[in-house]
């Protein structure tokens, strides 16, 4: 079993900052492109940012030039630095890895549950 579990979220008034984490555990035996999701009330999720086993990043338009995202692959963790928040950041933000795990030989997509960040203007 693997999983992601997301923290960092939060309220935080229009132009400021939250620095989010997620943290891959249990069978891993590695783990290939790491990403960022996030879906706001009414609409479809989507791909915020994403982060290659080799540190090759991609953003989406929205969020370049104020979004950070890195990784650890010593602790299997992914962190979206996010600066100069606004209120349309509001959404749930979901962490998604490509693991392999100890007992298989294919790479497959893990969720987090996801954490909540609300920007208010």
């Amino acid at each position: 079993q693997v999983q992601l579990v997301e923290s960092g979220g939060g309220l935080v008034q229009a132009g400021g900052s939250l620095r989010l984490s997620c943290a891959a555990s249990g069978r891993i035996f590695s783990i290939n492109t790491m990403r960022w999701y996030r879906q706001a009330p009414g609409k479809q999720r989507e791909l915020v940012a994403a982060i290659s086993s080799g540190g090759s990043t991609n953003y989406a338009d929205s969020v370049k030039g104020r979004f950070t995202i890195s990784r650890d692959n010593v602790k299997n963790t992914v962190y979206l630095q996010m600066n100069s928040l606004k209120p349309e950041d509001t959404a749930v933000h979901y962490c998604n890895a490509d693991v392999r795990t100890s007992y298989g030989l294919d790479y497959f997509g893990y969720w987090g549950r996801g954490t909540q960040v609300t920007v208010s203007s």
